[in-house]
């Protein structure tokens, strides 16, 4: 039977740090800690890890609370926190919460029961007030991800929003585009707000304004995406541009555009948000966006885990990652392949 000296041995360490590997209670380096995991898998120790668990009041879990794992920016950003969660021997446990408040409390009260050592959080609306005692009680750690939500008093990692939207308004001012219309959130959200007010601002610079009932809802569905896109084509003086919320907003408008002969980019020119992976395959592929999906995901899962370990302490982290505009056949003719119509 392998014993942890055995292991210790054979990755040239000792004992007490495969116990800290194991274990984490103490530092270890990231290298010096894969080489220990990689000997036990190789040796097959299994350790009896619930037990020490129990004793030390650890699990190496941490939960993931996402609003809708059907839209691949979630997808990406849940996957980057399990790549960082398995190289530091952490398991994680993902929970849909649909957009549904009630779905998000009884998820939190679900991880708090499985005694789960820290939490990233990506709320699915403005409200965080069904919440806030809860994990205002939360022994380990919260880190807010994409969204920044002050009131939790929580660390958080965003994207900077704000220049995204900036990006986007002087790319369709750039082309000459001066009547536009919104694809909006359903309701408010903060770092939407952010793109849509980065959006005007620029606009607003160039002496253009958005029009009212060039401003429509959309939704959290491709669906939604595509009703909105119908409804600002369908006006009489249809603009002459769209800037959607975020990519499935988008896509949906570039359907609703290919269902009623809008000729995408001769006769409207479509902007999205997030570059989610689909948004290159479609024809014509998706000017967007592109927010670092990936990093925000590990780089919450990173701070999370130093809490947990006593790496970080004090105040507060919020970090905010930069964006960048990708530039394709939705707004530039000269990124769009040649067709004659639909």
């Amino acid at each position: 039977m392998t014993t942890i000296n055995d292991v210790a041995r054979r990755a040239g360490v000792s004992a007490a740090t495969v116990s800290r590997v194991m274990n984490d209670t103490k530092p270890v380096s990231p290298e010096l800690r894969q080489r220990v995991l990689r000997v036990m898998d190789e040796m097959d120790y299994r350790p009896n890890l619930l037990a020490g668990s129990l004793r030390r009041r650890v699990t190496h879990t941490i939960g993931l609370i996402v609003p809708d794992t059907t839209n691949p920016f979630f997808g990406e950003l849940a996957k980057s926190v399990e790549d960082v969660g398995f190289q530091n021997g952490y398991n994680v446990i993902l929970c849909n919460s649909d957009y549904n408040l009630e779905r998000e409390r009884s998820y939190i009260m679900v991880l708090k029961a499985k005694q789960v050592d820290g939490l990233i959080f990506i709320p699915g609306s403005s409200r965080t007030d069904h919440v806030s005692d809860l994990l205002e009680s939360w022994q380990g750690s919260v880190v807010t991800a994409d969204r920044l939500t002050p009131e939790l008093k929580a660390d958080s990692v965003v994207a900077n929003n704000r220049a995204g939207g900036r990006m986007a308004a002087l790319h369709l001012l750039g082309l000459g585009h001066r009547y536009i219309g919104c694809i909006e959130r359903p309701e408010h959200l903060a770092h939407i707000e952010d793109r849509l007010t980065g959006f005007r601002e620029i606009l607003r610079q160039g002496s253009v304004e958005v029009p009212k009932e060039l401003c429509v809802r959309g939704g959290f569905r491709l669906e939604d995406g595509v009703r909105a896109g119908r409804a600002l084509l369908t006006l009489p003086d249809r603009p002459t541009a769209i800037f959607a919320y975020n990519d499935i907003m988008a896509i949906g408008a570039l359907q609703a555009a290919k269902e009623l002969h809008v000729r995408v980019p001769d006769d409207l020119a479509i902007v999205g948000f997030d570059d989610i992976p689909m948004a290159s395959y479609l024809t014509p592929a998706l000017t967007t966006i592109r927010l670092p999906k990936y990093r925000i995901g590990a780089l919450a899962a990173e701070i999370l885990l130093g809490r947990v370990r006593g790496e970080i302490e004090g105040p507060q982290h919020h970090e905010v990652l930069e964006v960048e505009l990708i530039v394709r056949g939705s707004s530039d003719p000269s990124f769009a392949p040649k067709y004659a119509d639909y």
